[in-house]
This record gives structure tokens, C-alpha cells and sequence, in this order.
């Protein structure tokens, strides 16, 4: 039996969380706090963060790590971004992160329901971190989203390239590498993070690889969080690190270069998002 290692969560207060919950669910709005069955939901909704899950609960995809529903995703809502900018105005969100399932189908793979958010958002005054899907590499889809001008563009790489096959299906490692690079050389004046599940079956050099990689490509953030099993039908769990191996990854993270390293068991790629955009802004 692999041994866990996974801290009480401790959730505060959940009022903040409740009343997101009911009013995404009044405007037919999704979370990836819900959807991704985060368990760091409350602790963010009383910080007044909220990750919105953009184009749909209905990824065009099937990754084996997701719990997010695929099949064929129904037509964007052309109102989104207004309903959400409404959602984070009600509720004096201060920091938002907008994601999305992964939209094959669509000519700009979402990127253009992704700008319309953004702008509507920045002008409530919240900060806006995008945690953008790969768009399959549509011409102009990312170039679209920087013009937008985010404070942080999120991009996960997720896991080492050897896993790639089996658990990013349609995706591709040195793609997502790319995605990083290509938003620091466009010379905007925007962060960039990403994030690294373990417990997948990487070893220690793998993943020390996958970060030297990531700060080749000027990633600002790092992110490093326990891999768990959302349900049976996903990749089953090789292993549970300790914390002490989890600080050895921060370690080696800043060693290489990067601004923020954040690693830990529930540790998610937007888990405090807002404290790590003000430890960048420092």
C-alpha cells in the first residue's frame, strides 16, 4: 500500500464560497474549483478568489489526471465574460482566475471568450490571471490573450514529458514549453507560472529536468502539487511524497532560477494565487 501523506484540511468559513456557488449556478457559470473538485475551494473564496471555468463544464478533451466531464462541448455563451465580471462585482472579488476546458472545436480554440473576459474583469479593478489551455497552437490565439493584457498568464505543463502520452492526450510537451517562452518574449509586461503535479510515476531526474526546462523558458512561478486520484476511472497514484521532499522541490526550483517556488501536498497551480502575485510584484 503507498503510503499518504495529506494534512486536514481545515476549512474556514464558507459563506464567500456558498454565495459563488449559488450565483454561478443562477447564471449557468462554472468554477474549476468545482468541476476539478478542488479541495482548497473555501480558503480561496474567503481570500476573495474565485477561479472561473470558462466555454462550459465539457472539454473537448480526455486527460488522464481530469475529473472535468468531455464529450462535445455545447456552443460558448456570448454573455460570459458580462456574467462573471457581474459575479466577481457582487461579490468584491479582489483577484480572479479564468480558465477554461480545452476547446478543439472552436476556430480560436477560446482564446477570443478568454480577451472578453479578461477586459470586462480589469475594468471592475480586480487582477486577472488566465490559466490558458494549449489552443492547439491556433495562429494568433495567444498573441490574442497577451494584447489582452492579464496580470499572469498561467500555462500547466502538469507532468514530465515521458507521461505525456498517457495522461495529455493532444497535448505536447515542448509546446507547453513554448507557451511560456513565447509570452516573455513578446515583451509584455506580464507573469508567467505554471504548475507540476508529482506522484504520477516521475523520477527525482525527470523532474528536475522538467524544471530546469521550465525556467530555460523564463517562467516566473512554479507551482508543485500531490497528484490525487479524482475517481476511479483516472490514472491511479504512484506516490505520495513527504514534506520534506516537497521543500527539497522548492529548493531546487529557486536554485534554478525562479521568482516564486510553491510546493506542498494540496498545493494546486491557483492555490493562493493572489499571495504569490504580490510576492512576484515584490
Amino acid at each position: 500500500m503507498i503510503k499518504k501523506n495529506l494534512p486536514t484540511i481545515r476549512l474556514p468559513h464558507a459563506s464567500d464560497l456558498n454565495l459563488i456557488r449559488n450565483q454561478n449556478y443562477n447564471l449557468g457559470l462554472h468554477t474549476v474549483c468545482r468541476e476539478a473538485k478542488c479541495p482548497n475551494q473555501a480558503e480561496c473564496a474567503s481570500n476573495k478568489t474565485a477561479a472561473f471555468l470558462l466555454l462550459g463544464g465539457i472539454c473537448s478533451r480526455n486527460c488522464g489526471f481530469c475529473s472535468v466531464d468531455n464529450g462535445r462541448p455545447e456552443a460558448p455563451d456570448p454573455d460570459e465574460g458580462l456574467k462573471i465580471a457581474g459575479v466577481v462585482s457582487n461579490m468584491a472579488l479582489e483577484y480572479v482566475v479564468l480558465t477554461s476546458v480545452t476547446r478543439d472545436d472552436l476556430e480560436d480554440g477560446g482564446a477570443s471568450v478568454f480577451v472578453d473576459a479578461i477586459t470586462k474583469i480589469k475594468e471592475i479593478g480586480a487582477i486577472v490571471e488566465v490559466l490558458i489551455p494549449d489552443f492547439k497552437d491556433k495562429p494568433g490565439a495567444l498573441e490574442r490573450v497577451i494584447a489582452a493584457e492579464p496580470d499572469v498568464i498561467n500555462h500547466n505543463i502538469e507532468t514530465i514529458k515521458r507521461l505525456y502520452p498517457q495522461l495529455r492526450r493532444g497535448a505536447n510537451y515542448e509546446g507547453s514549453l513554448n507557451i511560456l517562452r513565447r509570452v516573455k518574449e513578446s515583451g509584455a509586461q506580464i507573469f508567467t507560472k505554471t504548475g507540476i503535479m508529482v506522484g504520477l510515476g516521475e523520477t527525482g531526474e525527470e523532474l528536475e529536468k522538467l524544471i530546469r526546462d521550465l525556467a530555460a523558458a523564463g517562467c516566473d512561478a512554479l507551482l508543485i502539487g500531490q497528484y490525487l486520484q479524482p475517481t476511479s476511472l483516472n490514472f491511479e497514484v504512484r506516490k505520495y511524497y513527504t514534506d520534506e521532499e516537497f521543500s527539497d522541490f522548492e529548493n531546487i526550483a529557486r536554485r534554478a532560477g525562479f521568482k516564486v517556488a510553491f510546493a506542498g501536498p494540496l498545493v494546486r497551480s491557483s492555490y493562493r494565487a493572489g499571495v504569490i502575485y504580490h510576492k512576484l510584484m515584490e
